[in-house]
């Protein structure tokens, strides 16, 4: 019984014999009686509360070393309790074997709870009856796919395994993982994919660096310099990198993936491109070259004061968070990205000036090629019917965001061959696909 209901039942007894005052005082001296009866200490013996945060050991070697053996231990134990490949046959096995229906390989609740019953210590977790309600499909009978139940339980294995995977290379034990962690993670794992075994080892470097980017600029929105394991598992970016374990990953799949190392050499290949003087770094002239070459200048000149830079050159961990941003544009990381770039005071909103600001090196570019320049209230008005902001006046990144459109409005602003494809988005698409 617990204090609640002991103080109810006491005081339902009391409170036709005493006053208002005496059943609260009642029930403070049963409320302390419980709590030292509990507690084997006096609440008049306390002193404050209870000490619940303890401070990382920094300079205790000692005490350094035996929470890291702590660690080590626990991740071990919790490793022995995942099911292993010949546990994961046996399961399969059972699902086979106690399926009512063969023919359609379903199984129902009452056949399920056998399979429970008859199921290994290790396994019984992982079926619950929660488990078996979310995985049915809207069968009359109410039964569930037996493949459901093996992949669920597959799925779940993978997690918990790289999940402490992960924990292995976390070195503060907070459940984060540094820059420097997520790169030993990725270098320890490129001789587990057959598809980076092309790649020379003078690039490993790089495209580690490549891998890593990717995860902090879409994981670290603080830019704290770290990400939450849980985030790197709940995300697919592991199961791009994964991916290429497949020694048959088809070309086309590979250059969609991130993580290829096709696609890994393109970025740097571009880079290197890009590097006129083969320095290392991008200066705002050569990395005006970029994509399709009509990045406005306004915008470059942007990127050189917000973002990162050496003596006014980027390096190529800055280069690749631009690359990320443009490349997906529609992405709330990549928005808020452009928007602190596009965010000329630091206001957080962008107004009619500010829009005009970016404009008018788009309609530089239209009188070079010969066109009439769109008058840029037009296009004012547009963009904001575009966002609808809550301020009509205003454009905030949340905004941006709801809109479903933040993409479209940041390439009218920033680049010419964008902005030329949305102006005459009816034309391109009334062209007829020619062979």
């Amino acid at each position: 019984m617990d204090i609640k209901e002991k103080l109810r039942r006491r005081l339902e007894v009391l409170k036709n014999k005493k006053s208002s005052e005496d059943l609260e005082k009642i029930e403070e001296e049963e409320f302390e009686r419980c709590m030292n009866e509990w507690s084997g200490k006096k609440l008049s013996e306390r002193k404050g509360l209870p000490r619940f945060f303890h401070r990382l050991p920094r300079d205790e070697l000692i005490r350094q070393k035996f929470r890291e053996e702590t660690r080590s231990n626990f991740l071990q134990r919790k490793s022995k309790e995942l099911l292993d490949n010949n546990e994961l046959k046996a399961l399969w096995a059972l699902l086979d074997q106690h399926q009512t229906s063969p023919d359609e390989q379903l199984i129902s609740y009452s056949d399920y709870q056998k399979l429970v019953s008859s199921a290994g210590a290790k396994v019984k977790p992982y079926l619950t009856t929660t488990v078996f309600a979310k995985l049915q499909q809207g069968d009359p009978y109410g039964r569930v796919p037996i493949l459901s139940l093996f992949n669920y339980v597959m799925r779940k294995v993978w997690l918990q395994q790289t999940r402490i995977g992960l924990s292995l290379y976390d070195v503060s034990g907070q459940g984060y993982l540094r820059e420097a962690d997520l790169e030993s993670y990725i270098s320890e794992l490129l001789p587990t994919l057959p598809q980076l075994e092309g790649l020379e080892s003078s690039f490993h470097s790089f495209y580690i660096c490549t891998a890593v980017r990717k995860f902090l600029f879409f994981l670290d929105s603080l830019r704290a310099g770290r990400i939450r394991i849980l985030d790197v598992l709940a995300c697919s970016f592991l199961d791009d990198l994964l991916e290429l374990r497949d020694e048959e990953l088809s070309k086309d799949l590979q250059e969609q993936n991130w993580f290829s190392a096709p696609s890994a050499l393109r970025v740097y290949g571009q880079y290197l491109n890009l590097d006129k003087d083969h320095n290392g770094m991008l200066n705002q002239s050569e990395l005006a070259g970029y994509g399709s070459g009509t990045l406005t200048q306004p915008f470059l000149q942007r990127v050189f004061q917000t973002c990162l830079t050496y003596g006014g050159e980027m390096d190529y961990k800055t280069y690749l968070d631009l690359v990320l941003a443009l490349e997906n544009r529609s992405e709330p990381q990549s928005l808020a990205f452009l928007f602190r770039i596009l965010d000329l005071n630091g206001q957080g909103y962008l107004d009619a000036f500010t829009l005009n600001y970016f404009f008018r090196a788009i309609q530089e570019q239209m009188r070079s090629h010969g066109t009439e320049p769109v008058n840029f209230q037009d296009v004012k008005d547009e963009l904001f019917d575009m966002v609808r902001p809550k301020d009509p006046e205003k454009i905030t990144l949340a905004d941006l965001i709801a809109c479903g459109q933040g993409d479209t409005f940041i390439s009218i602003l920033i680049e010419f061959h964008r902005f030329w494809t949305y102006e005459n988005r009816e034309a391109v698409a009334a062209d007829p696909v020619q062979d």
